[in-house]
């Protein structure tokens, strides 16, 4: 048989709105509100603050490690701000910013990262699942979701992120095949960061975008500015739409850069130079997305001031609210329930013992503590009666 060229259809296009200075292709500019472009922006710049408030946070040891979302807020707000209510998002560890759009809690984000389970719990009625740690271990569920609305018929579509490191992962590649043979309502929405931690993306693949990886599948793919919230928002919103037409899948790379820590256990310097974060600080999304704004008097340098203000506010009156839940929480016993339907015996051994040995600790604190109290007293009567006598 002679060799002959394979036809292989393919077309990516790469996406871009708004530029560093402000400036926009009012072609491809989305007709979007004022109200929604303000809310949006707010939300970016409260995701922001909200990262840097719990940076200092995990410095005085008041939460653990956790992944800030700084640099990479159009990238998650843009895709999230298509989703409707009746859909699903699939986060990964450091997608805060779209959880924040998507109505989670500020409280609850810091109760997850201060070690409490509870504050991964979406809201009632939000179809967000839990934060998920293990990379690229929630694509194959966004992939589930969208079967199970194919098979219902419903128009719900599921939206999961990742970072370019996942594409590296099996679940991946397990999850965009299966969706594509199935043709399934969902978008893979993959945030380019540059970095797999400390991997940069040349020693992850040989793909000239992470977008190609689409190709392979049968699927669209596309590549978009991921710090323009009006190129990512339109990217996702056309992926939305053909996902509730029945057209299956799209793969959509967005182009950022994580401008802090992986994890707050980093020291990027050691795998970065300082010249490459401040190329790519000239643009990031928050700013340029409100000089933006101000030129087109969606919002005033005052606005962004009293927002600073409120924002400040929000988020000291999460970490009470926070700090309040915390305190409250401090029952240990659930952590031997719900695990089996009948609890083996060693597990209740483990739960006498370990409780046995908490109520002692708890009784000599007591029993310290009413000692201390004694001796306190027996000084202040002591005192009294030197005086008395002096």
């Amino acid at each position: 048989m002679p060799r002959s060229a394979l036809e292989v259809p393919v077309q990516l296009e790469k996406l871009s709105i708004l530029e560093e200075d402000g400036s926009v292709d009012e072609e491809l500019m989305p007709d979007l509100d004022a109200d929604l472009q303000r809310q949006v922006h707010r939300t970016m710049l409260l995701s922001r603050r909200f990262d840097e408030r719990l940076l200092t946070l995990q410095k005085q040891g008041r939460i653990g490690t956790f992944a800030p979302a700084i640099g990479q807020e159009a990238a998650q707000i843009g895709a999230a701000s298509v989703l409707q209510e009746q859909d699903w998002m699939v986060p990964s560890y450091r997608d805060s910013a779209a959880s924040i759009w998507r109505g989670t809690p500020l409280w609850g984000l810091i109760l997850y990262d201060a070690g409490w389970n509870e504050g991964a719990m979406p809201p009632e009625g939000q179809r967000d699942l839990p934060i998920a740690v293990p990379v690229a271990s929630q694509i194959p569920h966004a992939a589930g979701l969208a079967y199970a609305a194919k098979l219902r018929e419903s128009d719900e579509i599921a939206m999961v992120f990742f970072g370019d490191g996942a594409t590296s992962e099996g679940d991946f590649h397990e999850a965009i095949n299966f969706a594509a043979v199935q043709q399934l309502p969902v978008i893979f929405a993959c945030q380019n960061n540059q970095y797999a931690i400390s991997t940069p993306l040349e020693l992850q693949t040989a793909s000239q975008t992470l977008a190609h990886k689409a190709v392979a599948y049968g699927v669209p793919g596309l590549r978009v500015d991921g710090n323009d919230f009006f190129a990512v928002h339109v990217a996702f919103a056309e992926a939305a739409q053909r996902a509730r037409q029945g057209e299956g899948p799209t793969l959509i790379e967005t182009l950022t850069y994580r401008l802090s820590v992986h994890t707050t256990a980093d020291d990027p310097s050691v795998y970065r130079d300082d010249q490459e974060v401040r190329q790519w600080q000239e643009k990031e999304p928050i700013y340029r997305l409100q000089r933006f704004l101000i030129e087109r008097a969606v919002i005033s340098e005052d606005d962004v001031e009293k927002l600073e203000e409120q924002i400040k506010k929000q988020i000291e009156d999460a970490w009470q609210k926070a700090e309040q839940k915390m305190k409250s929480m401090d029952e240990l016993e659930p952590m031997f329930e719900c695990l089996w339907n009948e609890s083996p015996s060693y597990l209740n051994e483990q739960a006498e013992q370990f409780l046995s040995q908490r109520d002692a600790g708890q009784s000599d604190a007591s029993s310290d503590a009413s000692a201390a109290s004694s001796d306190q007293k027996d000084e202040t009567n002591d005192s009294k009666k030197g005086d008395e006598n002096g």
